[in-house]
């Protein structure tokens, strides 16, 4: 097993494609998205919600990587560009992980 960092990234579906361009930006090699649902300071939100494609739904996005420093440069990225006009919360938590070479970038 190898230490690693796991940025959670609970947001509004609306921008997930551009959250994600922040995360490959960053230079994590991959990232995971399911629907969620909830209550926050913003009031409840179903993960079913109706809206067009489901847009109007939360998502939470999980991104594993090798350093603590990419995973605040990602989490502060993605606050700073979106949590002002859209409901959202990052954290992050140290993880356990197999086969580390799959969180690394390869550069040429």
């Amino acid at each position: 097993m190898y230490t690693a960092q796991k940025v959670v990234i609970i947001t509004e579906r609306v921008i997930l494609d551009r959250v994600a361009e922040i995360i490959e930006a960053q230079g994590a090699t991959g990232y995971t998205h399911v629907s969620a649902g909830g209550k926050g300071s913003r009031g409840k939100r179903s993960s079913n919600r109706p809206g067009v494609s489901g847009i109007s739904a939360n998502v939470k996005i999980e991104v594993i990587v090798g350093s603590l420093e990419m995973a605040e440069a990602i989490a502060d990225a993605v606050a700073g560009a979106f949590f002002d006009n859209y409901s959202g919360i990052t954290y992050v938590e140290e993880v356990q992980i197999l086969r580390p070479h799959k969180f690394l970038r390869i550069d040429d």
